[in-house]
């Protein structure tokens, strides 16, 4: 995806606060302003001889630059947490709008921004922490990078209305996980996937998430964050009682997010022995105890 470049270094500034929670903007907009207050209202330095002249005019800029940047600072972390903010709320729309949809094509008529802070979304609500790429120029097949368990994982996003995805797309993000060390990648499309495309992953610790499988993904994310607490806390008073239900309970592949099913070990040391597995299995080879 082309990315715009940046005009400025306080354009600079206000993009990579809105890389953060938005009240982490705010805490560095108050913390700023303290500190560089502090700085504009310290006494000047009296140059007492000629020697100490140069370090009263290097006083004198700073007080200077302190005075300005006491109001410049606070209103860039400003500007970065209300961006962050904004985001927050149009990817937790997109999610919304989508999964309550039944329109077939609601995908397709979305932007590509979109559909990146969509798919972002999703992975964020399956525990994923997400870092956009705003960088400008080449992205080298990356949109999105993924961190959870100490792994990195990354993400190409193509929103495609007419064309499916073909292998070459595939093998640039898996030469960039190769590059990158990625634990793992992921593919996602609002389309559909060439048999070439999908016979390059088949085997590889890639995964594509055609427009379907994606919804999917969607809908249960946001069942799983939308619980209300006290349906939590019955949850958890239900699982006490219940034990043995607890651990049937499935759970999500550390490596695609599909849910898991119970298998057990026909060959090696721990032949007989039950364990998790990726219901998308052989595509994904994910287990978990």
């Amino acid at each position: 995806m082309a990315r715009r470049k940046k005009t400025s270094p306080a354009e600079d500034v206000v993009d990579l606060i809105a890389l953060l929670p938005w009240y982490v903007g705010v805490i560095l907009a108050i913390a700023g302003y303290l500190l560089l207050h502090r700085i504009a209202i310290a006494p000047l330095p009296v140059a007492l001889a000629p020697g100490e002249m140069g370090n009263a005019m290097v006083g004198a800029v700073g007080r200077g630059l302190a005075t300005a940047g006491q109001y410049i600072v606070p209103i860039l972390c400003l500007a970065g947490a209300a961006i962050s903010a904004w985001r927050r709320h149009a990817r937790r729309s997109l999610v919304d709008s989508v999964t309550r949809s039944d329109a077939p094509d609601i995908l397709d008529n979305m932007s590509w921004r979109e559909f990146e802070m969509l798919v972002g979304e999703g992975f964020r609500l399956q525990g994923y922490q997400v870092t956009e790429n705003f960088e400008p120029g080449p992205d080298d097949g990356v949109d999105l990078t993924l961190r959870k368990n100490g792994e990195k994982y990354l993400v190409q996003c193509k929103q495609w209305r007419a064309f499916k995805v073909g292998v070459p797309v595939v093998r640039e993000l898996y030469g960039a996980m190769a590059a990158k060390r990625a634990a793992g990648g992921f593919v996602v499309t609002s389309g559909r996937f060439t048999p070439e495309a999908e016979a390059f992953a088949s085997g590889r610790n890639l995964r594509l998430l055609d427009g379907p499988q994606l919804h999917r993904l969607l809908t249960q994310a946001r069942g799983s964050s939308s619980a209300k607490p006290d349906d939590r806390n019955k949850a958890g008073h239900a699982s006490n009682a219940a034990p043995q239900a607890a651990k049937t309970a499935a759970p999500s592949c550390p490596k695609c997010t599909q849910p898991m099913v119970r298998r057990t070990a026909k060959k090696g040391a721990n032949a007989g022995q039950e364990f998790w597995g990726c219901s998308d299995y052989p595509r994904c080879r994910g287990t978990a105890a």
